[in-house]
């Protein structure tokens, strides 16, 4: 009866941290969102500031992807990749393309603005983290 006892608290200990668990994750996902979708609109709507003084290597950079409409389509991806998180809806699978977007911003700062990289390792963090949410959606992915 006593082993009874301790594994039945044991199991509801269980249950009281899956269920943190599963609310720290859902606010993360609400968060990351957001912040996904504020980021893909300012893309489209620049009401965030651009820095002044940026290096030439940057520019050059920049001045490709806005008139290869490039930079429109990654703030399509992120709009729509935030969208999904903040309604649940296609989580996963916007985990999967907001990767690509994730490392090419960690990539970006490494290489041509290592002072400004902190955004972006958040980005890439974040994204590892629903990646690792919905890791049972990718079992038949990972098994084909």
């Amino acid at each position: 009866m006593y082993v009874k006892k301790k594994i039945l608290s044991f199991i509801s200990l269980t249950k009281k941290h899956i269920l943190i668990i599963n609310k720290a994750l859902t606010v993360t996902r609400i968060i990351f969102g957001v912040l996904i979708t504020i980021f893909g609109a300012n893309k489209f709507f620049n009401f965030m500031p651009v820095p002044e003084e940026m290096p030439e290597a940057v520019m050059n950079y920049m001045t490709a992807l806005i008139s290869t409409k490039t930079l429109q389509l990654v703030g399509a991806v992120e709009v729509l990749a935030g969208l999904s998180f903040i309604f649940n809806k296609y989580g996963a699978l916007m985990a999967i393309i907001l990767m690509s977007v994730s490392i090419n911003a960690v990539l970006f700062q490494l290489f041509l603005g290592p002072a400004d990289i902190t955004g972006a390792l958040i980005l890439l963090i974040l994204n590892i983290v629903m990646l690792y949410a919905y890791r049972d959606k990718y079992k038949d992915l990972i098994a084909g």
